[in-house]
């Protein structure tokens, strides 16, 4: 039975404040964004329950044709390689294409990430003629559970005509996954669903309390659940090496166990460098507000709009587009600040550590710190103390509790 959500809540105007730096550090000019993710509306067609920014209904300030139009020319000139076009759904913005077609012209891959409830036949043949040259279909689970966390019967059948519809119409097709208490033991199915379905990809991603998901804490994972998911990703690993699948991780699927050269070792160091927000990463809202990273909370990382200024220069000089640049372990607090890979690692995630703990610099969700606490025999638990208020992109705020591995509390 899928759980009925409440009303998609109204996004508040964009934040009009810039205050950028007079200087631009040489460390700035030289981090360049290869990847942009860019929410072009956030109205959708589905109520997804660990949706972070609670999509469904457009902004009220959204970007126009025009706007949109010269982000994507300052994406270009700033030296952008991919954009992803996200939601919401994008197809629900009647300029998409334009924007797609846009996008090729100026030399850049357009991407794009789709819930897939009516990608239809025309809509995916009209994406090709405009340039698309991949998309990845959202698939969380088997039928019912991926309708559940969808919020709509029939989703998990329309994302799977969604995969057939691109493919027919030559398309490139990859596929996307959250990881939480509820698809975590679908995982190998659902790789099989994928492989079936001649996907060239496989994005994994665990799922972060933020936004509704931030209302559904019992669909988290715990960070001792690490300890039975990692060998179960390192299975599914060779699986897709098998099927010739590329597996891509995100971000927040860490770290520094056992498996990270199975599951990051096509990177160019082989393992995972810290979070790339503002460094190689940026992200952009339907408003033309631009951040690091498309998922971090807009109100503490929110680095201007570009209505008010040059994508170039809120990338150069915004306070909290440079975070991540020149950053040491200074920043670090918790069992972060003194583990052996805090200098390459530096907390992971830091949109994961935020929605968790209230501040980057500490991410309870990593292997190494999962397998070494279970080495002395304890476990850290996350409780939820505080709902989030309801807004997109919001927070809850969670309690980290250590206890021993059996659940019990030290005596």
């Amino acid at each position: 039975m899928v759980k009925k959500l409440p009303l998609a809540p109204k996004a508040p105007p964009a934040k009009r404040e810039l205050n950028l730096a007079a200087e631009v550090r040489a460390l700035d000019t030289a981090a360049r964004p290869i990847l942009a993710v860019w929410e072009i509306t956030l109205a959708c067609d589905l109520a997804c329950g660990h949706c972070g920014s609670r999509a469904g209904r457009a902004r009220p300030d959204e970007l126009s044709t025009a706007e949109a139009l010269s982000l994507v020319d300052q994406l270009a000139d700033l030296g952008v390689i991919e954009v992803v076009l996200i939601g919401g759904e994008s197809y629900l913005r009647e300029d998409w294409l334009e924007i797609i077609a846009r996008i090729a012209e100026r030399g850049m891959e357009p991407l794009l990430t789709t819930g897939g409830r009516n990608m239809t036949r025309e809509r995916a043949r009209a994406a090709k003629e405009a340039g698309l040259l991949s998309a990845s279909v959202s698939l969380d689970g088997l039928e019912a559970t991926h309708d559940t966390q969808r919020g709509v019967t029939g989703s998990w059948t329309a994302a799977i005509e969604a995969m057939a519809n691109l493919h027919e119409a030559g398309v490139l097709v990859s596929a996307n996954t959250q990881i939480n208490k509820l698809s975590m033991p679908e995982l190998p199915d659902v790789l099989e669903t994928i492989i079936a379905r001649g996907v060239h990809s496989w994005q994994i991603q665990i799922t972060v309390a933020m936004g509704r998901a931030a209302d559904r804490p019992e669909w988290i994972l715990q960070p001792y659940d690490l300890l039975e998911l990692f060998p179960v990703l390192d299975r599914l690993a060779a699986r897709c090496k098998e099927a010739d699948v590329l597996l891509w991780p995100g971000n927040n699927v860490g770290y520094f166990g056992p498996y990270e050269t199975t599951l990051r070792g096509t990177l160019p160091r082989g393992h995972h460098v810290g979070c790339g927000a503002g460094v190689w990463g940026i992200g952009i809202e339907a408003d033309g507000t631009i951040k690091g990273c498309p998922s971090m909370a807009t109100e503490t990382w929110g680095s201007g709009n570009v209505r008010d200024a040059r994508l170039v220069d809120i990338w150069e000089r915004s306070a909290p587009m440079r975070f991540n640049r020149g950053r040491g372990v200074e920043s670090l607090w918790g069992y972060c600040a003194s583990c052996y890979y805090a200098s390459v690692c530096k907390g992971g995630c830091t949109w994961t550590s935020e929605a968790l703990l209230g501040k980057p610099g500490n991410n309870p969700m990593c292997h190494h710190r999962a397998l070494e606490m279970q080495r002395i025999g304890k476990r850290e638990r996350l409780v939820q103390i505080e709902r989030a208020p309801g807004l997109p992109f919001d927070q809850g705020k969670f309690e980290l509790v250590v206890e021993n591995i059996d659940g019990s509390r030290p005596s």
